[in-house]
């Protein structure tokens, strides 16, 4: 539900429906625009009456969220949210590219591969300090030795750092060294780690499930925003279906329905998606074309002896020709003028 002051509301009538939110047992989550105050009702108002709210002085009206997920829904933030990361920012009209090795291995090879990504134009390094894998007996990270590598190469290239984390009582630890969390598709719904990333100052990079459908990654966003984190960068990676070809099947329907559904930024990875390096560079076309705000792709300086995921990782020469691609194609896109399109327009 969400609550629409009139244009010149006094500070005194917001306080009051403030107030009143929180007397009927609701968290109340209030955005001040130019014009208007909205104040959204957080919680499970399927038995609360508009009239609890319509009658108090200021109102102008109530609304009612259709979908479940209520935060993340543009119903509740009509405009575009922007998530900052550390002097980079997703979401507002540029095309970021976020880059590096699947698992951070040495510190030669995170830095040399820094270097690379750097070169050719990437805003963000990834890296992998902790990694989830399916057999227990493959490479699971570095952990602190690997965070640490991670920071130093920051410091070293000017790039913010991506890494994954896998548990809530990592969260800490994680945030000490990296400037955005990632949730990985494994983690998409543990709702234990998606409450403590929501708890920290940090934006979150949050992954669809390999089996989870548009709905199920917004409601996992959901626990983010509603636990008091509205720095959620969505990433379309791909889903498993009967085809065996590509390690995945990139949905890229996702990223405009997304873009329709949600004022969170989304961006595409076409390394998880596909599963062959040279699959990659023509997926992340197709991303960038349905209106993703950026890409996450795994580079490595000799994928042959990459720990995990050297089949899907570019060699620094591809990852450059790829971002020259995909900045060519954004640039023309937006000198395109296209009419909005809603959810509703047939």
């Amino acid at each position: 539900m969400i609550i629409i002051m009139k244009a010149g509301a006094q500070e005194e009538e917001v306080n009051h429906v403030i107030q009143r939110v929180q007397e009927l047992g609701f968290t109340p989550h209030v955005s001040r625009g130019v014009e208007r105050t909205i104040i959204g009702v957080i919680g499970d108002e399927r038995s609360l009456a508009r009239s609890n709210f319509e009658v108090l002085p200021g109102v102008e009206r109530v609304v009612r969220v259709l979908h479940p997920f209520k935060m993340a829904s543009r119903e509740w933030k009509q405009e575009d949210t922007v998530v900052a990361i550390n002097g980079v920012s997703i979401g507002n009209g540029r095309l970021i590219i976020i880059a590096g090795p699947c698992s951070v291995e040495s510190r030669s090879q995170l830095l040399e591969t820094a270097h690379a990504v750097k070169e050719a134009g990437a805003h963000m390094l990834r890296g992998g300090a902790y990694k989830p894998r399916t057999s227990p007996y493959s490479f699971q990270g570095l952990g602190l030795k690997g965070l640490e590598i991670l920071a130093e190469a920051r410091e070293t290239y000017g790039l913010p750092v991506v890494t994954e984390v896998l548990s809530p009582d990592l969260v800490p630890l994680v945030s000490e060294y990296a400037d955005m969390l990632q949730i990985g598709a494994r983690n998409m719904q543990n709702f234990a780690l998606l409450h403590a990333v929501g708890k920290v100052n940090r934006p979150v990079l949050l992954k669809r499930g390999m089996m989870s459908t548009i709905q199920e990654l917004l409601m996992s966003a959901e626990y983010i925003l509603s636990s008091g984190n509205m720095q959620v960068v969505l990433c379309e990676r791909g889903i498993r279906t009967f085809e065996t070809y590509t390690r995945n099947t990139t949905d890229v329907n996702a990223i405009p329905a997304l873009k329709q559904l949600t004022h969170l930024p989304v961006i595409g990875d076409p390394s998880h998606s596909t599963g062959k390096w040279d699959l990659v560079t023509p997926v992340a076309r197709a991303m960038v074309a349905a209106g993703a705000d950026g890409l996450i792709v795994e580079v490595h300086p000799r994928p042959e002896e990459a720990l995990s995921d050297g089949a899907q990782s570019l060699r620094p020469e591809n990852f450059a020709r790829l971002v020259r691609e995909v900045q060519a194609l954004w640039e023309t896109l937006r000198h395109i003028a296209v009419e909005p399109v809603t959810a509703t327009t047939s």
